[in-house]
């Protein structure tokens, strides 16, 4: 008897914003039997700030999470670019116009928020199975039934996992993108970029004694202080009751990091002397951070991967293309991710491994050109925001100068309207159904 395709059964390697996003998806894409593998004993969600642009959101709510998130997230009505040291206004942006343009407004919450929802979002369909405390290890085979070896941490015997698809939302240390190249002859070792981030919460209590910083936090304003090497964006969230600091710098602690993850505690007194020459109103909030809660985040990319497919195994998010913070895109991106995949699965006719590697591959059409280019869209904003006396400064000022005018584009690439809608103004999951439309019977 010929199976249905929505009796396959697809495993996603990784429980993160891809892993989860990926699940949801393909549950309310009608798909039956999906098993998430994750390494963590729970989902114990941390981690700060996050912005919720309208390509993103109009996915959560497609898939039915985003009011939930909605409920304690902010909106934004206008960016200021400011240095750092001076507190000088560079530059000045309206965001009211993106809810008019895009059909949601700007948004930031709390990545707690985000992940959990989605969390709760799998936890309501039947369709999805979480392993968690389980590693999911070495990649046995990538077709015609991809299969990988699950080890509990538990102590009990591995045991291997056969699947339709597998789809590794493992990070950007994913030891499946490794597997893949690695058939290949092709390496896409994770880089240094020699930068981290500090990601730091204030409450209204520890900021309720200052009236310029309460200022903030009951604003609708996202500020991006820059400086040589340096910035810092900020944004009040979780209904204006939080307000959030990320910031880059050069990476002087490397050697701290722990092997299994980016994120270690640093120095309080190393964090205040890198924004030492920073304006008064900075110093004072980096300094009501507690001692030994300052965390640093290692910030690690790798060079665009050749393909992100093989058989019926696809790489989703970091796994293919961690991106720099400093576009607000890398959580978006992996989700459109996880979107497109539930539209190119459900429309294959039947379930041999030949047409889930179309799918695939149509999933990598779809998106590998305009995630890759979204990364290094991301790491040039970046690279503008923190540049030193000299030429290139004088004329990204001049820039920003012409903006406050009226005229030109915002080096601050996040901010810019013909970059926003390049990433609002595209439906991802609309493009991929046409994509498949054209090209599945070619392949």
């Amino acid at each position: 008897m010929e199976r249905s395709i929505q009796s396959m059964k697809i495993c996603i390697i990784g429980a993160g914003m891809g892993g989860l996003a990926s699940a949801l998806a393909l549950a309310k894409a009608g798909f039956q039997n999906i098993e998430v593998y994750e390494i963590a004993s729970n989902l114990g969600f941390v981690g700060a700030g996050i912005q919720l642009a309208p390509n993103l959101v109009r996915i959560l709510d497609r898939l039915g999470v985003w009011k939930d998130i909605e409920r304690e997230a902010v909106v934004l009505n206008e960016t200021s670019v400011r240095q750092g040291e001076s507190d000088k206004e560079l530059a000045h942006v309206d965001l009211v116009y993106i809810k008019e343009t895009y059909g949601y407004p700007h948004m930031v919450g709390h990545r707690a928020s985000l992940a959990g929802s989605l969390y709760n979002g799998c936890k309501r369909e039947k369709s999805i199975k979480f392993f968690f405390s389980t590693t999911a290890d070495t990649i046995n085979s990538f077709s015609p039934k991809p299969s990988f070896t699950a080890i509990p941490r538990s102590g009990d015997a591995p045991y291997v996992v056969e699947a339709d698809v597998i789809l590794a939302a493992d990070g950007v240390k994913s030891n499946t993108r490794v597997e893949m190249l690695r058939k290949l002859g092709v390496t896409a070792q994770v880089e240094d970029t020699g930068q981290a981030a500090y990601r730091i919460m204030l409450t209204r209590e520890q900021m309720q004694h200052d009236p310029e910083l309460i200022e903030l936090l009951d604003g609708d304003k996202v500020i991006r202080w820059i400086a040589e090497k340096r910035h810092i964006i900020a944004y009040p969230i979780s209904s204006k009751n939080i307000y959030n600091l990320s910031t880059a710098q050069p990476d002087v602690n490397f050697a701290a990091a722990p092997s299994a993850t980016y994120t270690t505690k640093a120095s309080k007194s190393t964090m205040l002397s890198v924004y030492s020459d920073f304006c008064p109103k900075v110093r004072r909030m980096l300094d009501l951070v507690p001692e030994g809660e300052v965390c640093e985040w290692k910030l690690r990319v790798h060079s665009p991967l050749p393909t992100w497919v093989s058989g019926s195994v696809a790489l989703v998010g970091d796994a293919c293309h961690p991106t720099l913070p400093h576009l607000a895109q890398g959580a978006a991106q992996a989700i459109e991710d996880a979107a497109v995949l539930g539209v190119v699965l459900s429309r294959i006719p039947d379930t041999s491994p030949g047409n889930i590697n179309k799918a695939l591959r149509i999933y990598e059409k779809a998106r590998k050109q305009r995630a890759e280019t979204l990364v290094e869209l991301a790491a040039a904003s970046g690279r503008a925001m923190h540049l030193g006396e000299g030429r290139a400064r004088e004329e990204r000022d001049k820039q920003f100068a012409a903006l406050k005018a009226g005229k030109g584009p915002v080096p601050d690439k996040w901010a810019d309207a013909d970059v926003q809608r390049e990433i609002y103004g595209f439906d991802c999951m609309e493009a991929a159904a046409e994509l498949f439309k054209e090209t599945f019977a070619k392949l």
